[in-house]
């Protein structure tokens, strides 16, 4: 659970990694030279888009109309006499890279994601060969890609109704801000029972996930601020660290010991120039790292935010819910008093099947966040639905459904169970996973970007949809399939899945610890 967990990469695969994205830039600069230099010797009508495509890719500014109108030096759209929108290179990545394996991404659903879906098929668009259209057909499909931990973004016979009589009654949307006429009744009993749930004194929802993150750290940190921040952290993190305009120091993933070097460093030293001593210091740490499923090293990252007297940011965006024996994150888990962390971040995205996210600290930092937050100010606040939907799932978390606690304990024990027994039937394959015990995430690393494609397309060719990630999500040599398990899996889907990934992983040769 401690410490670092860096995966090794085997030294002959790194080497045909980079070398594989060496040959895709080269072709794809070799590709966009000729290009150019037909467009300069042929005119520009050579790569001018037909009367019968161009109001297909006029919209996307990543088409190729965009290519070609802008063959001639750039790549980007020009207007007349207007600078291009894209600058050469802009999209290079997306043109030669992205566009050969975009049918591994953003696969449609016509279905709830529960244990099982319905996954649209889709085949090039023959008018336009940079997108995908649908076939009119559908494949069920085991779902090992949603965050649907505890099974409730399908339909749940507690949840659904009562999510149904909120829309009856409050309508779809609160069309307003939470400072002006989006409050609903729906809305304040949750932000109440998430600050019961985490065991803090206030707490605010948010609409969005990602802006739980992103428009509250610049709330709280600014000018004279210092943020020290884990090298792995979320992108909403990040966005939220940018726009705070606060300094910004990263220590090691999970490594308590570096993290510790760089804060007495950062303490010792002060500001910049001037030498003075911060006006605060904000640790961020996640409780489980989405594209790692480690655990946060917890109890020593608070250990020494005590020892220096900075405070402790956490998100629980996957560990909410999922983690601890009545899914209070990983503060339960470890055995940590949720008093050590000054600010917790979570999301009902996962675990509770719905939208939006949360921040529950004292009352003072909550009621400073409602006023001066961007997303309170302006942003549309969470429909009453939406907050009946996490309301309704934290209800049978806490015991104060029908089943007094017995249908929520027996959802968190059944995905732990789920999440060990699979991630150990991994391992004994010999594929190289990664995550902690009772982790719902778990990665298995792919490394080379062709494998990327081949692994997602085989598995939905035998009726098992993945998510596969690679740079610039993660390391150029990172590139992984992540599963994400779920309390709806039984072990009869799970016995099915693993039989996929053993036929496919042996396909594209990913059992990258399987003992000779």
């Amino acid at each position: 659970m401690g410490g670092m967990h860096a995966y090794t990469t085997p030294y002959l695969t790194a080497l045909t990694t980079y070398f594989s994205y060496a040959v895709l830039i080269l072709f794809g600069h070799t590709r966009d030279f000729y290009r150019r230099a037909l467009a300069l010797i042929m005119g520009r009508a050579f790569l001018a888009p037909s009367s019968d495509n161009a109001s297909k890719t006029s919209d996307s500014l990543g088409s190729l109309a965009n290519e070609r109108a802008g063959a001639v030096g750039r790549s980007g759209v020009q207007c007349g006499d207007m600078a291009p929108m894209l600058e050469e290179g802009d999209d290079f990545y997306t043109r030669r890279m992205f566009a050969r394996i975009q049918d591994c991404f953003s696969r449609p659903i016509n279905s709830a994601p529960d244990a099982r879906f319905n996954v649209m098929e889709r085949e090039e668009d023959k008018d336009n060969k940079w997108s995908l259209k649908s076939t009119g057909r559908s494949r069920s499909c085991l779902n090992l890609g949603s965050y649907n931990y505890l099974g409730f973004a399908a339909s749940d016979p507690y949840c659904t109704p009562r999510s149904l009589e909120a829309s009856r009654r409050y309508g779809w949307a609160q069309c307003s801000s939470t400072v002006e006429a989006g409050t609903s009744p729906v809305l304040a009993a949750l932000e109440s029972r998430v600050a019961r749930y985490v065991g803090k004194e206030s707490a605010i929802v948010y609409g969005m996930g990602f802006a739980t993150n992103s428009s509250t750290i610049p709330v709280l940190m600014g000018k004279g601020s210092l943020i020290i921040s884990d090298s792995l952290n979320h992108r909403s993190i990040v966005s939220g660290v940018r726009l705070s305009g606060a300094r910004v120091k990263v220590f090691r993933h999970n490594d308590a010991t570096h993290l510790e070097k760089v804060l007495r460093a950062a303490i010792s030293e002060g500001q910049p120039r001037t030498r003075e001593p911060w006006k605060k210091i904000l640790v961020i740490v996640e409780g489980i790292y989405s594209m790692e499923g480690h655990m946060c090293n917890l109890r020593e990252i608070v250990e020494i935010k005590k020892k220096y007297g900075a405070y402790l940011f956490l998100d629980e965006a996957h560990s909410i819910g999922a983690m601890g024996a009545s899914g209070r994150g990983v503060c339960e888990h470890l055995g940590i008093d949720t008093a050590d962390v000054d600010i917790m971040m979570g999301t009902f995205t996962k675990s509770f099947g719905s939208c939006g996210g949360y921040i529950a600290s004292n009352h003072d930092v909550i009621a400073h966040i409602k006023r001066h937050s961007p997303s309170t100010l302006y942003a549309a606040s969470m429909s009453a639905p939406a907050a009946m939907q996490a309301l309704s799932a934290l209800e049978i978390l806490m015991g104060d459904d029908d089943s007094r606690g017995e249908r929520g304990q027996a959802k968190i024990a059944q995905l732990h169970d789920n999440a060990n027994y699979f991630r150990e039937q991994l391992k004994s394959m010999g594929c190289q996973i990664l995550g902690d015990e009772d982790s719902p995430i778990m990665p298995l690393m792919l490394y080379n970007p062709s494998k990327i494609a081949a692994f997602s397309r085989e598995c939905f060719k035998r009726g098992v949809a993945v998510v596969v990630v690679g740079f610039p999500a993660t390391d150029l040599v990172g590139s992984r399939a992540r599963f994400c398990l779920s309390a709806a899996h039984s072990r009869a889907d799970l016995d099915e899945a693993l039989e996929v990934v053993r036929e496919v992983s042996s396909r594209c040769a990913v059992r990258y610890e399987l003992k000779k």
